[in-house]
């Protein structure tokens, strides 16, 4: 069965009293902070107050017990808790003035003690030759993810990951990312996805006209991760992403045996909600998108 996708944690579970009121205290912190950043006018003032976010958030985990903090109000960030409660994923973007995106996360893993073990997420998408190569976490092919579902095969338990990357002025991208740990270190990218074309796939890529939308997500009620199928405008377009959309047609990958599995032309009873529309550039706040063509 496809396990059950992670909302954006809620609970803020037992903290001793000092500890919630100074959790309490970051998140006010932070939100102030984020809300700075994503208001900041241009590329310096913008990335100065980034990582000013980035210190005072890493000072709030150290606080034994974070990893079960709701961050309840931080709403310009992604934070996913994987149903087995052994990670969270933080993510988030910034754009930049010549219209592309930086990413930026961390991993924490619950630990027995309470103390931090937190993994940084370093975006080194402008130096990946091969956007299909295995990476770890100080070479990330950095995305904001807003669904986490683990699957488990041969004995282990992988993670893939939902996200949107952005790109440019002219396409947006998404991605199907698989986590995995090794040694106890985090891994970016694994061959679990089985379909004709393309293989030997390590995570898939999916770009597409920056005005329109794209459905990546899981879907309940066919038990797959659903996904809007892309095609050129018209055929002399093929290979030129700034010409793609939906057919209106959709595919799926269904989980089995630790495995991704294609599915072609799904019947779905609803056309399922995406949020792309939550990440329009916001230099572009005056356009609509065009859901379908």
């Amino acid at each position: 069965m496809l396990c059950c996708v992670v909302a954006k944690v809620t609970a803020q579970h037992t903290f001793p009293k000092g500890n919630l009121l100074e959790m309490n205290k970051y998140q006010d912190s932070l939100v102030r902070i984020s809300d700075s950043t994503y208001n900041s006018p241009s590329n310096e003032p913008r990335f100065e107050q980034n990582a000013v976010f980035i210190k005072t958030l890493v000072n709030a985990l150290k606080t034994n017990g974070s990893f079960n903090y709701g961050f309840d109000s931080l709403k310009k960030i992604s934070i996913l808790k994987s149903p087995d409660n052994l990670l969270k994923i933080f993510s988030w973007h910034l754009p930049v003035d010549d219209g592309s995106y930086r990413f930026f996360g961390a991993i924490q893993l619950a630990t027995k003690d309470g103390k931090l073990k937190l993994f940084p997420l370093i975006d080194e998408t402008e130096q990946l030759t091969d956007p299909n190569q295995v990476t770890d976490n100080k070479n990330w092919f950095g995305a904001r993810y807003y669904e986490i579902i683990p699957v488990n095969g041969n004995g282990s338990t992988y993670y893939a990951l939902i996200g949107w990357k952005g790109n440019n002025q002219k396409t947006t991208k998404k991605v199907i990312e698989i986590l995995s740990f090794v040694k106890d270190a985090p891994v970016f990218g694994k061959n679990v996805f089985d379909q004709k074309t393309p293989k030997g796939r390590n995570r898939m890529i999916y770009e597409y006209n920056k005005l329109n939308t794209m459905t990546l997500k899981v879907d309940k009620q066919v038990n797959m991760i659903i996904l809007d199928h892309l095609a050129p405008f018209t055929p002399d377009m093929e290979g030129n992403f700034e010409y793609y959309a939906s057919d209106l047609s959709f595919d799926g990958y269904r989980i089995a045996g630790g495995r991704l599995r294609l599915v072609e032309d799904v019947e779905l009873k609803n056309d399922p909600n995406d949020a792309d529309e939550l990440y329009i550039d916001p230099k572009d706040k005056n356009i609509s998108p065009i859901k379908k063509l």
